[in-house]
Order: C-alpha cells, then sequence, then structure tokens
C-alpha cells in the first residue's frame, strides 16, 4: 500500500510538470498587501490558475510560506504586490530577491510613486525613477478621470505583446532606462505625458516617450523579472474600464503577455545539442589539422506552452558561430537547414594556425533567452608524414639545390680527371 501511494505521488508530480504552462515550473508565490483586495484582480489570478499554476497567497510581513529554504527557493515564480509596503518579512529583501533571480527564479514587481525597499531594488536594474510622489501625468485624451489616470497605447512593435492591443489603463510611476542592454522595454509613456508631483508640467522631471512603465530585465542564467509602474493595471477595475473612446481596454490580454514571458511560456529558445566533425566523417575527433574541412552543426527548440513541450526551431536568421583562440579566428553565419527543423549547420575550414581553440555560440536579443555553447577542441599542425611530398612554390629552391649539387659534380670531375703529369716533373727537377 506504502509503494501504491509513492507511486501515485510520483506521477501526480510528474504530471503537474508535464502540463505546466512554464518552462521553469509552475509554482508562484503572491506577496499581496493587506489593502488591496484579491477579488479586484480575479482576472489575472484568475487566468494563472487557468493556465495551470498553483498561487499561494501571503502578507509582506508574513514569515511563512517562505521564499526559501537553506537557500533553496520554495517557489518557481514569485509576484510582489505590495507596492506601498515599507517594511517587509526578514526573507523579503532586495539581495534576497536578486538572490532569487541568480537561482533561476522569475519575479513580477509592481512598484508606485511612494519610497519603499521596492524601489532600491528597481535601481539594481538600471531603473531610474523620479523623486518620490512623482506619478505619470497627462492631460490627453479628454476624459473624465483624474489626470494621473492614462490611457496608454501599446506598440505592437514589441515581440512580447500580442499584436492590436487597444490601449490600456494606467496609474503610477515612470521610470528612465538605463543602458544596459539586458533591458527590455515593453510599455512606454504617451509622448504627451510627464513626470511631475503637480498637475503642471512646468516642474516636470521627465517627459514622454523617454519614460518606461513596464520593464523587463533578462539575467545572464536567463531568469527574468518584470517591474511594472503601478499595480492597479492588473486589477478587474481597469480591465473593465471603457475607454474615452468608447472601446474595452486591453489591461487583460496585456497582463497576460506580460505574465507569459516573465514566467518563461513564451520567447524561450534552448540549445538541445551540439556537434562537430570532418568532412566525410560522422564523430568528433580527438584533434584537428589545420587547414582540416569542418561541419559544425546545432540543434536548436523553443517551448511551447500550449503543448507544455519543446519543439525544434528554425525561426533564428542571425545565428553566428565563432571559432577563437583569444579571439576570433573565424566568424560564420549559422544558417537552419532546409528540411530539417531545428537544426542549424556551417562547413568552414580551420585555420592555418595551431593551438587550443573554441566553437562559440553567443546569440542575445532583446525579449528571448539567451542561447550560449562553448566546445574547446585542440588543432595540431599536421604530422612529418601528412605533409606533401612537393610544394609548387619551392620549385626555385629546388632548382637552386639541384643546380648547385651538380655544379659541385662537375668541378669535382674535372678536378679528379684532370691532367697533372707536368707539374709532378717539374717537382722532381728541382729536387
Amino acid at each position: 500500500m506504502r509503494l501504491l501511494s509513492s507511486a501515485l505521488v510520483t506521477l501526480l508530480a510528474l504530471t503537474k510538470i508535464s502540463f505546466a504552462s512554464s518552462s521553469s515550473g509552475d509554482s508562484v508565490l503572491v506577496v499581496l498587501d493587506p489593502s488591496l483586495d484579491r477579488e479586484n484582480y480575479s482576472i489575472f489570478f484568475g487566468g494563472l490558475e487557468k493556465r495551470g499554476y498553483s498561487l499561494t497567497f501571503r502578507a509582506p510581513k508574513d514569515a511563512s510560506p517562505a521564499i526559501t529554504d537553506y537557500g533553496v527557493p520554495n517557489y518557481d515564480h514569485v509576484i510582489l504586490f505590495a507596492p506601498e509596503t515599507k517594511s517587509y518579512a526578514q526573507d523579503i529583501t532586495p539581495q534576497s530577491l536578486v538572490g532569487l533571480l541568480s537561482e533561476n527564479t522569475n519575479l513580477l514587481i509592481a512598484l508606485s510613486p511612494k519610497q519603499t525597499p521596492l524601489t532600491s531594488l528597481a535601481t539594481e536594474f538600471s531603473l531610474i525613477l523620479p523623486p518620490p510622489d512623482t506619478p505619470l501625468i497627462s492631460h490627453h485624451p479628454a476624459r473624465s478621470e483624474p489626470q494621473t489616470t492614462i490611457p496608454v497605447p501599446v506598440s505592437s512593435s514589441s515581440p512580447i505583446l500580442t499584436p492590436g492591443i487597444p490601449p490600456i489603463w494606467f496609474t503610477g510611476a515612470p521610470h528612465a532606462l538605463g543602458s544596459t542592454p539586458m533591458l527590455v522595454p515593453i510599455l512606454r509613456a504617451p509622448a504627451e505625458s510627464f513626470a511631475a508631483d503637480s498637475t503642471s508640467d512646468a516642474d516636470s522631471d521627465s517627459l514622454g516617450s523617454q519614460m518606461g512603465l513596464v520593464t523587463g530585465f533578462q539575467t545572464n542564467v536567463n531568469s527574468r523579472v518584470v517591474f511594472a509602474g503601478g499595480v492597479k493595471m492588473f486589477s478587474d477595475e481597469y480591465a473593465r474600464k471603457e475607454l474615452p473612446s468608447g472601446g474595452a481596454p486591453g489591461n487583460a490580454l496585456f497582463v497576460k503577455d506580460v505574465a507569459a514571458w516573465v514566467f518563461q511560456e513564451k520567447m524561450k529558445l534552448r540549445i538541445d545539442a551540439v556537434d562537430h566533425h570532418r568532412v566525410g566523417e560522422s564523430g568528433a575527433p580527438e584533434m584537428y589539422t589545420t587547414n582540416d574541412e569542418i561541419v559544425y552543426t546545432a540543434h536548436i527548440s523553443a517551448y511551447d506552452s500550449r503543448t507544455s513541450t519543446w519543439k525544434p526551431y528554425s525561426g533564428i536568421d542571425d545565428l553566428q558561430l565563432e571559432f577563437t583562440m583569444l579571439d576570433p579566428h573565424i566568424r560564420t553565419s549559422l544558417p537552419a537547414v532546409a528540411g530539417s527543423p531545428g537544426t542549424y549547420q556551417v562547413q568552414f575550414r580551420a585555420p592555418d594556425r595551431h593551438g587550443v581553440f573554441k566553437f562559440v555560440l553567443n546569440w542575445k536579443r532583446k525579449g528571448y533567452s539567451y542561447l550560449e555553447s562553448s566546445t574547446t577542441v585542440p588543432v595540431v599542425p599536421p604530422r612529418h608524414d601528412q605533409y606533401p611530398r612537393f610544394l609548387s612554390a619551392a620549385w626555385p629552391y629546388y632548382a637552386g639545390a639541384i643546380s648547385t649539387s651538380v655544379g659541385f659534380f662537375l668541378f669535382s670531375a674535372l678536378w679528379l680527371a684532370g691532367d697533372v703529369k707536368g707539374e709532378r716533373k717539374k717537382g722532381s727537377k728541382v729536387e
């Protein structure tokens, strides 16, 4: 009976993993401020549960359930909806949240115009927030809502978002973006908006599309974090609130796409395998010889959240391969193989230089998970019996050596065979 129950638990766990929407797991901890009504976020939380996520709720000051135990995360994703909370439990600090990212735990964080510990966390990710109590303000378009409640148009150029999302309602604080290439802009402020502590733009700190409202960040280990300038954009109120033009807002679809990206449902790629060999062979050799013709192959797949499976992916058209020894000696494109999904292959000649080389793949694009691979191989000079017997470029030297040898032979023959009788007679007379 005990064996049967353990087998059942194992089967349920495997089933849970196999049908998870996210490629990194489906357990989510929601840190929700007590001042926020959970029912007002039922559309967002309910959508996560329908996609297979298991949500656990706690208050910011609660000690349990703990985010980590002995440095090991208990959850695959963490949602922080406590934008105005100024004190948290001991397991929620900027340092601990950064540590979660290093353990492949993803974060969705809502900010506010108030000064909180999350404000200092945002600066660690190259986000520059305005002074406290400086919300985003816009007088356009004309509407009955306050100037801080703004319909923001959604750009269709972001690969993270579904094309054609209507404008969304936003209330909160903007932020400026730093220079790090790891930032992924998702939603920018309207051009006519500004950040100020009053409804006048005379003393505004930032203007227009210079500011971001929702921004993602992807770490070197491919964990993701999203900073949203306000928590109300996730609410049922804003999801149902009619736009000034009379249409329905796009909040529900927008926050769904944002959650799908930060929880690694979409734009998640991986390298399944790489292999290399000489032309005409099939196995990888222990070492290559200079000027060998080499074939390098990479197999790449993308995660499909609808089936919770990895499928071959051939959609990369700018993948490159480097053959390096300190510096790249060869950099060439690695194109997809027609008729073989997920396979990228290139043939090139090894450089005429021996040493320890690396096959290096390093593909990093905004929004997509990074693809990195490094394989070390030695390149040696040819063996003594692998060189050609004669080199066409050396014929002048061959001719010089042969002519010198022939001349020396002729000179020696003439010297030895010459007549020396006269010299011997003359010598005898002197005696």
